[in-house]
C-alpha cells in the first residue's frame, strides 16, 4: 500500500466516528450531512498537514477538488446523491494514488456486501430492531454511504497494518 501506515493511524481515530455516522444517518435518514462531510474535510486538513510531506499534501486537496467537480457533474446527471458525492470528495484526499485500484477493489466487495446484506436483512425479521430507517423503504434507492463510509474505514485500517 502507497498510504503510510503512520498516517493511516493517525487518521483512523478521528476518520472513524464520522464513518459510523454517516453509516447510520444514510441508512436511517437517507441523508449524510453536510456538517459530516466538512468534518471529514477539516480531519485532513488538519491532520494531513502533519502527517504527509507538503507536496503531496498540496496533491491530496487537489484530488479532493477533483473528485468534487466529478461529483457534481453525476449529481446533475442523476447518478449519484448529492452527499453521496460531497462524501467521496471529502474522503478522496485519504487516498494514495496507488492505491486506487486496491480502493476501487475494496468499494466493489463492500458495495457488493452491503448492497445485498441490506436487502435481506429489509425483509427478515432483523428489520424491527430499527424499524424507522428510510433506507428500508426508499424502493431502488440504496443509502450509499454505508458502502463509501466502510470503504474508507477498511481502507485506512488496512493502510493503518500494510501501509508504507
Amino acid at each position: 500500500m502507497s498510504l503510510p501506515a503512520i498516517a493511516a493511524l493517525w487518521f483512523l481515530p478521528f476518520v472513524l466516528p464520522i464513518c459510523f455516522y454517516v453509516a447510520y444517518t444514510d441508512l436511517s435518514r437517507m441523508r449524510i450531512s453536510n456538517r459530516s462531510v466538512l468534518l471529514l474535510a477539516a480531519v485532513f486538513v488538519v491532520i494531513g498537514l502533519i502527517v504527509l510531506p507538503l507536496p503531496v499534501y498540496g496533491m491530496r486537496l487537489v484530488q479532493m477538488v477533483a473528485v468534487l467537480l466529478v461529483g457534481i457533474v453525476l449529481n446533475a446527471g442523476g447518478a449519484v446523491g448529492a452527499g453521496d458525492a460531497k462524501f467521496a470528495a471529502a474522503a478522496a484526499p485519504f487516498i494514495a494514488p496507488g492505491d486506487l485500484r486496491l480502493l476501487l477493489a475494496i468499494f466493489a466487495a463492500n458495495l457488493l456486501a452491503a448492497f445485498v446484506t441490506h436487502r435481506l436483512v429489509k425483509h427478515t425479521g432483523l428489520r424491527r430492531i430499527a424499524p424507522d430507517w428510510k433506507s428500508w423503504d426508499a424502493g431502488w434507492k440504496f443509502p450509499m454511504g454505508l458502502s463509501l463510509a466502510g470503504t474508507l474505514a477498511i481502507y485506512l485500517g488496512l493502510a493503518a497494518f500494510f501501509g508504507a
